[in-house]
């Protein structure tokens, strides 16, 4: 099998993931997911996909490079490219994702609305008008 490259977007964050057959080790730019992501939380949305494909996922290395954005986003946006990148390794756990969490292959589009003149530094927020 060659390296098949996949990648994800969540906000502002990208990452970019390389599957290619290995013994199921997964770094996220060149550091283990423990040492990139700190909080339980953040890694384990990242190993989500590897979690629910189980023994299917760890007959491939997969390496992923993510830049832009905050923790967040990166966690999403890394998740998103493992999934994707699981998918096109192997169609038949596509379906089993899906059912999972179908922003495991499909981007969230959400953008941080932007901040209009006169709100205070938010994007809606104005000064309480009052009639009498």
């Amino acid at each position: 099998m060659k390296p098949i490259n996949v990648s994800g977007k969540r906000k502002t964050a990208i990452a970019r993931a390389t599957i290619r057959e290995g013994k199921g080790r997964v770094s996220i730019n060149n550091m283990a997911i423990a040492a990139f992501a700190p909080q339980r939380m953040l890694a384990m949305k990242i190993m989500e996909p590897i979690i629910i494909t189980g023994d299917a996922a760890k007959k491939f290395d997969i390496a992923v490079n993510v830049y832009g954005g905050g923790i967040n986003g990166r966690a999403e946006a890394a998740r998103l490219a493992i999934a994707k990148a699981i998918a096109s390794a192997n169609p038949s756990l596509k379906d089993e994702l899906m059912k999972y969490d179908r922003h495991l292959l499909v981007a969230d589009s959400r953008q941080r609305e932007v901040r209009k003149p006169n709100t205070h530094g938010n994007a809606r927020g104005k000064v309480q008008k009052s009639y009498r």
